[in-house]
């Protein structure tokens, strides 16, 4: 079975735990026996059986690297160092997995994100021919696409100065070509 329909059918059994525990609680403790909260207690309830069966779901939990076969020649070290902050835990093979990666729906997205950024580009696997995207890098830093607003909350090192940023997208420029920007 694939992990999507895996997933899905998780999914499903976790909708039907939910409007089961619904139904018990609401009925048991129902609002004609005046007490008001009882729905809001029954829904409390049933989001958290609905999270609970959700961690049965395995998707996103395979958190094992793959080897660097090879990386990029860097233009400096510090264009290296910067990279390795802002965007190695999406675009290597050197990911650190954070302890909310193993909660699900959390490491649904995380994984996903992960194999997307990979597949974009791969600092590890540089030379390989497949998502070897570098000389976009410098573009997606100057637009402010990369690192996303919704990473940079939870990764501090990954918060970049305007500095920071320009050397680093100067870096990238100066490491995989592309347009050069006067911001």
């Amino acid at each position: 079975m694939s992990l999507t329909r895996l997933a899905l059918l998780g999914l499903f059994l976790a909708a039907v735990a939910v409007a089961v525990v619904v139904f018990v609680v609401w009925y048991r403790k129902g609002p004609w026996r005046g007490r008001g909260w009882s729905l809001i207690r029954s829904l409390l309830i049933a989001a958290g059986a609905f999270l609970l069966v959700l961690q049965l779901v395995p998707y996103g939990r395979d958190h094992t690297n793959p080897p660097v076969v090879a990386e990029p020649q860097w233009d400096s070290p510090q264009t290296r160092e910067l990279a390795v902050r802002a965007c190695f835990d999406c675009h290597s093979n050197e990911t650190v997995w954070p302890w909310y990666s193993n909660v699900a729906p959390l490491s649904w997205l995380i994984w996903r994100d992960v194999v997307r950024g990979r597949d974009r580009v791969n600092w590890s696997e540089w030379g390989s021919g497949e998502g070897e995207g570098g000389h976009e890098s410098a573009e997606t830093i100057h637009d402010g696409s990369m690192p996303p607003p919704f990473y940079t909350p939870l990764h501090s090192s990954a918060r970049l100065t305007q500095e920071e940023l320009d050397a680093l997208a100067a870096g990238m420029q100066a490491t995989f070509g592309g347009e050069e920007h006067d911001d």
